[in-house]
């Protein structure tokens, strides 16, 4: 800062208002939004906001390569700061989704409430059939999450 009757430079600002000050204008503020006092008074480890977290669930064939969707779902979930607990992979082709290990355990993971929701690449990766597909959804919004899918359309080059 510069002052203006010498031109010369000033140190830094220091803090004007005590802590009483600013304890005593906290609750003018408060009372002026019309909020009791001590409404708001919780202990600091209590306000400490967790980040969301999901499983990520992914099946394919046997042989099949499944990296490129699990990158896909692993960035998705970061783009949003999700906190990816799992990455589970299923390789049991075209079984019936209660037919699939790696399945039950994304849903485990909501019951436990380790997770918050199931996220996957595609629609057909839970399941083809959409009766089968909503029994799952149910079944993970009963244990308290639910079913996200990055891309449930049809991707360019074929059908997911």
């Amino acid at each position: 800062m510069v002052s203006v009757k010498s031109g010369q430079r000033q140190g830094p600002a220091t803090a004007r208002r005590t802590e009483s000050d600013l304890i005593r204008r906290r609750a003018l503020v408060d009372a002026a939004a019309g909020i009791s006092p001590g409404a708001f008074d919780v202990p600091a480890e209590s306000t400490k906001i967790e980040r969301f977290r999901c499983v990520i669930y992914l099946c394919g064939a046997p042989n099949a390569n499944i990296g490129a969707p699990r990158k896909e779902c692993t960035d998705y979930a970061e783009a949003f700061g999700w906190e990816i607990t799992d990455v589970i992979e299923d390789h049991a082709g075209l079984l019936p989704p209660d037919g699939r290990e790696g399945l039950k355990q994304a849903v485990d993971r909501i019951k436990s409430g380790e997770a918050c929701a199931v996220l996957t690449a595609w629609r057909s990766m839970i399941s083809p059939v959409p009766q089968e597909y909503d029994q799952v959804a149910r079944e993970i919004e009963t244990a308290g999450g639910f079913l996200h899918v990055k891309d449930s359309a049809t991707g360019k080059g074929g059908t997911r």
